[in-house]
């Protein structure tokens, strides 16, 4: 399997991810406290997108 450079990118696309990178975990929280309190199904599918999401960044398969 073939590794993304990132450098190699766009400084835009490179400011977008960066940007996404710092927001994601913030919403992710918010949405875990919202789920805690107002579980619906549409909130525990969004909760699971953003945590898979946050994993992503972290393990940079983005």
């Amino acid at each position: 399997m073939k590794r993304f450079n990132h450098y190699s990118w766009p400084p835009w696309l490179r400011q977008i991810r960066a940007i996404c990178g710092q927001v994601i975990i913030p919403i992710t929280i918010f949405q875990a406290v919202r789920t805690i309190f107002f579980p619906t199904t549409f909130d525990v599918i969004l909760l699971a997108i953003f945590i898979l999401i946050a994993v992503a960044f972290h393990l940079e398969w983005f």
